[in-house]
């Protein structure tokens, strides 16, 4: 086998690469290269101390000189090798040896030709994309449709990630440089795709021109420093840049949930108002301040959240200091505002206190036996609260359901096991269908379309997160062809 050296400059795709050299300084915005106006600081650049521990670094050791090993050695032939079926043979040599057996400097020979590698394969996946997007559009250059959904059955990814991949592939079709790099492993993904989002704001012409001022250094910097250099850029060339981006992010406002690996849960506002979010944070700031002149126990981080929380459920900044009996820590007040339907999925074994195995919550996922406990404490209190019941089977899938008009008390007064005898059970069809639910026209009743959210708590579609709840009903069977409106023939789908 063959070992070719990476000499600089090189040609990959039809596009010249060089690396920088010992005098080319990562901190010089590329954007100011032809406006002497234009001022290089970056505070968000090493500060001088980290210069200086950067240089004490370079007094020991650091992968820049040459060593003796199999060719993975600093300037050696592999470390310096193109990516591709040959580094990936040597790479795999190098694993088959035991890593144990490299030196320091191999060692970070190969992380460095693991990474090209890894870089080349990201490369050729958004390449596959592309070829498969071309295919799927039609003869007038139009978009084609479901190839996002496409993609996410595919490779099993939410409908996001899989837009997230479509979206990048399309934007480096217009960035041949910042394609070319990726494929020969001088950026990662995560820096194609900083170059790929900060340009997209651009016609293609003034992309390709930024990127002529960015790509000859993408490779020396940071995903933060790139992301700089390339906004530097971009209002250098087109001032106007930064309205259009920041007006269309803003269309794009939500607010998104999700729990967290640990058991815990979180909420974000995406895209806001600038000025409403830092507004929003010197709020919390101040609130978490008025906690700790009254007594309130914990750090500026925990009293923050604890803030954040409360104004979003409606509770006063005085439920959160600690009871006269107790200044350990602050009370725990019960959310107010919480009405609606009320559905615990969950074994019944659970809810009367006799296991912990976890149920589930709706739009949010799995939760711990005591999460659920005190969520359906907390909505036991709110009047007018439909209150539904799903148990599930060992394998957590609904087997029956029940609802009931009211609730089972507020905690400390509920006697779960009475109230469980009131609810009527039934069965939720899992092989063969009775059809008892069954709507005679094509939209399904009130009681029918809330079982088959209960029943399927997400979109249907392979990846798909979407809650039930924000979901159309779709018949399996379109009920044109015979379709029936019933259990077995419908599930939530969300509209793509």
């Amino acid at each position: 086998m063959v070992i070719e050296h990476a000499d600089y400059p090189r040609e990959v795709d039809g596009v010249m690469i060089s690396t920088p050299g010992p005098d080319d300084d990562p901190r010089h915005d590329p954007a100011c290269d032809d406006d002497p106006g234009c001022y290089d600081a970056d505070p968000g650049l090493p500060s001088d101390d980290e210069t200086a521990a950067s240089e004490a670094l370079e007094a020991g050791f650091t992968h820049r000189y040459g060593g003796t090993g199999i060719g993975f050695c600093a300037g050696g032939p592999l470390d310096e090798m193109l990516p591709g079926p040959d580094l990936a043979w040597h790479i795999g040599q190098a694993r088959q040896i035991g890593l144990g057996a490299l030196s320091d400097d191999e060692l970070l020979g190969v992380l460095g030709a693991a990474r090209r590698l890894s870089s080349w394969q990201a490369e050729l996946e958004l390449a596959v994309v592309a070829e498969l997007d071309a295919r799927r559009s039609g003869p007038d250059g139009r978009e084609g449709e479901h190839v996002t959904e496409e993609i996410a059955a595919a490779l099993t990814l939410t409908g996001r990630s899989a837009g997230t991949l479509l979206e990048l592939s399309r934007h480096l079709e217009c960035l041949p440089q910042t394609q070319a790099l990726l494929a020969a492993g001088v950026i990662d993904r995560a820096r194609a795709g900083v170059i790929a989002d900060q340009l997209s704001i651009l016609p293609d012409d003034d992309a390709a021109a930024v990127e002529d001022r960015i790509a000859a250094r993408a490779g020396t910097m940071t995903t933060g420093q790139l992301a700089a250099a390339c906004q530097r850029a971009v209002l250098a060339h087109d001032p106007q840049a930064a309205a259009r981006r920041r007006e269309r992010a803003q269309r794009d406002a939500r607010v998104e949930c999700w729990a967290e690996p640990s058991g815990t849960g979180a909420i974000a506002g995406r895209d806001l108002n600038l000025a409403g979010v830092i507004a929003a944070d010197k709020h919390l700031d101040a609130a978490a301040r008025w906690l700790q002149r009254h007594g309130a126990p914990g750090t500026m981080d925990q009293l923050r959240a604890q803030v954040f929380l409360a104004r979003l459920t409606g509770q006063p900044l005085e439920s959160l200091l600690p009871s006269p009996s107790s200044a350990a820590a602050p009370a725990k007040p019960w959310p107010a505002g919480l009405a609606g339907s009320v559905n615990l999925v969950l074994p019944a074994t659970t809810w009367l206190g006799l296991t912990d195995s976890p149920g589930d919550i709706a739009g949010t996922g799995a939760a711990d036996a005591g999460t659920c406990r005190d969520l359906a404490a907390a909505l036991a209190v709110a009047a007018g609260s439909r209150w539904c019941l799903t148990l599930t089977g060992r394998n957590g899938r609904a087997v029956a359901h029940g609802c009931a008009r009211a609730g089972p008390g507020p905690p400390g007064t509920a006697n779960p096991a009475a109230w469980l005898t009131q609810i009527t059970i039934s069965p939720v069809e899992t092989r063969t269908c009775a059809h008892r639910r069954q709507s005679a026209g094509y939209r399904p009743s009130p009681s029918l379309r809330h079982l088959i959210k209960i029943r399927s708590p997400r979109c249907g579609y392979p990846g798909c997160r979407r809650p039930a709840t924000r979901c159309d009903d779709d018949h399996t069977i379109p009920y044109h062809q015979g379709g029936r409106t019933c259990e077995c023939n419908l599930y939530p789908a969300s509209r793509l």
